[in-house]
């Protein structure tokens, strides 16, 4: 009884939503934003934290930033974690000594010079997350940060990509929202990823962290010609040795992802272990070509907006929303 009365006043709710916000079109820029803005702040009061919510938002095209931003614990948790990892790991610009982690649970799958690679299980899933610690000496920090950002450049060094574009930015936090969609091995299905991402620079604690995790957003739909990756998260955090401008820093990347396949469960951790390594060479290659060919990488750091704690709004680049969604498709 109880859902249905809820299920009720969510439809009047929606409908009168959806009969008040296409005259918003007639007005001005301004009176459009207010509208806009009225709007998301009924969704917000009437928010819920399941279903019904997230409905209203797709419904009005509203993406909840309040809700989906990356908070500040997140970019503080991963910095902590380099900072165990280097203790740990005893790491010194010249070289690494033995890396002693006594946190339970990670096993060492791959040891080389300059990079570690553990993995432990994810509870309750088949599934792992995966921890890379490693170095670079012949790049800055600087030059690797932009072209791991910088989505149109990869989109000419990373040939899995299909797709890769900004849906919206958060222009206050500097949070943006990316739509990826990329090939997976044959024969199984290319994969499509929504994210929200967040950059952190601390010149005063000489730190560049990266947050990345999925979200869902009104303005893409699933498409039947991929697989909806739901589960994704991704920290990366770079320390220099000296400077952001000179050459060598320490990274540790955490990362985990369900790719939603039936193929068996050794062959997806296989992909995955595998993979991580191979994109960060491909990483390190696409910043040494940048910079000897002189390629011109949007300078992240430089042009990075000042965080702030207060509510944050949209800017107005964003793509028409996608006029209905597609039904779920079999995959591999």
């Amino acid at each position: 009884m109880w859902q249905q009365v809820v299920r009720g006043v969510s439809a009047g709710i929606v409908g009168w939503l959806r009969t008040r916000l296409p005259p918003l079109c007639h007005y001005g820029r301004a009176q459009q934003r207010h509208g806009e803005r009225n709007a998301r702040a009924l969704i917000r009061g009437l928010r819920y934290r399941g279903r019904t919510g997230r409905l209203l938002a797709a419904l009005t095209g509203a993406f909840l930033w309040e809700e989906e931003r990356v908070r500040e614990e997140e970019i503080l948790r991963p910095s902590e974690e380099m900072a165990r990892m280097q203790l740990a790991c005893r790491v010194s610009p010249d070289q690494t000594t033995g890396c002693e982690d006594s946190e339970e649970g990670w096993e060492l799958v791959m040891e080389k010079k300059d990079f570690r690679l553990w993995r432990r299980p994810i509870e309750g899933t088949h599934l792992y997350q995966y921890r890379v610690f490693g170095s670079y000496r012949d790049v800055t920090p600087r030059q690797f940060f932009n072209v791991q950002l910088d989505t149109e450049y990869r989109k000419k060094w990373d040939a899995l990509v299909i797709k890769l574009e900004v849906v919206e930015r958060d222009v206050l936090s500097g949070s943006e929202v990316i739509h990826w969609v990329t090939h997976f091995p044959y024969p199984m299905y290319s994969r499509d990823y929504v994210y929200v991402r967040k950059y952190h620079v601390d010149q005063e604690n000489n730190l560049m962290v990266l947050v990345s995790r999925a979200v869902e957003h009104p303005e893409v739909p699933e498409s039947p010609n991929y697989v909806r990756v739901r589960n994704y998260q991704s920290q990366m955090v770079i320390r220099p040795h000296t400077t952001f401008d000179e050459n060598g820093f320490d990274y540790l990347l955490v990362y985990s992802d369900n790719p939603q396949t039936v193929f068996p469960r050794y062959c997806v951790n296989w992909m995955v272990s595998s993979g991580m390594p191979d994109f960060l060479e491909k990483l390190h290659l696409a910043t040494l070509r940048a910079r000897n060919m002189e390629i011109k990488v949007r300078d992240y750091i430089s042009s990075r907006p000042q965080d702030c704690g207060t509510e944050t709004r949209a800017s107005p680049e964003r793509k028409p929303a996608a006029a209905h969604t597609a039904p779920q498709m079999d995959y591999a």
